[in-house]
């Protein structure tokens, strides 16, 4: 069996399954898009619920795998090489898990490349822009009286819907008939932006109808059902 003991982690989120892949997280997004790559390869894999509201993220055993004290981060005991691996950022444990998986990641060489860099084009672009617009207009920066910042972030956001409306026409996946780790990074987010942040009306989303056919066919995935879930929240 293997031994997690030495993982500062495991003090704060004791392993019941040490031969599992760990996972620490919180169904935003972000959590979102590795619970959904983790249901869909079918991976064992044992979640930890990080609660905000309890500061769990600013612990040192969460610093101890997540240095930027932001969810997911996951502990793998079969890493390369057979030996445990520590692993933050959403976008770089998707990689990690097509990887170690073979799934869902293009094989041939360019398409596997531009999978990473619509990966990219949320990681740099959508998540960031679209918490924002979150920001402003849901929460503490709805009271300010400018709207200039919300504004700059809703039209950046329109901005970046537009660009993924143009990839996904005649697409059914922003890859094509491939359902990717891209997907999975994008469409948790673009829910967000409707949804939660409750930001429909505010960046027209009726002008996306790629967009929102996409997510439409994203959120009926039953891995994804299931990950939205995931860890369930106390």
């Amino acid at each position: 069996m293997n031994d997690l003991s030495a993982f500062l982690v495991t003090k704060k989120w004791p392993a019941e399954h040490p031969d599992r892949l760990q996972l620490y997280s919180l169904p935003t997004p972000n959590g979102v898009k590795v619970s959904a790559m983790l249901e869909e390869t079918g991976l064992p894999y044992e979640p930890h619920l990080v609660r905000f509201d309890a500061h769990d993220q600013m612990t040192p055993e969460f610093l101890s795998v997540s240095p930027n004290n932001k969810i997911p981060a996951i502990l793998d005991p079969n890493g390369p090489g057979g030996k445990p691996l520590a692993l933050f950022e959403s976008g770089a444990i998707l990689i990690y898990l097509a990887d170690k998986t073979g799934l869902f990641m293009p094989s041939d060489a360019a398409a596997r490349y531009e999978t990473i860099q619509w990966l990219m084009f949320q990681m740099g672009g959508v998540g960031p822009m679209f918490g924002q617009v979150g920001f402003f207009h849901k929460f503490a920066g709805k009271d300010y009286e400018d709207k200039r910042p919300r504004d700059r972030y809703v039209g950046e956001s329109k901005r970046l819907l537009n660009v993924l409306e143009e990839r996904l026409a005649g697409r059914p996946w922003i890859m094509g008939d491939e359902y990717t780790i891209a997907d999975m990074a994008v469409f948790p987010w673009v829910r967000n932006l409707v949804g939660f942040y409750e930001a429909r009306e505010l960046v027209e989303i009726e002008r996306f109808p790629n967009v929102t056919r996409v997510l439409d066919a994203f959120l009926a995935r039953p891995a994804v059902t299931r990950a939205l879930d995931i860890p369930k929240r106390n």
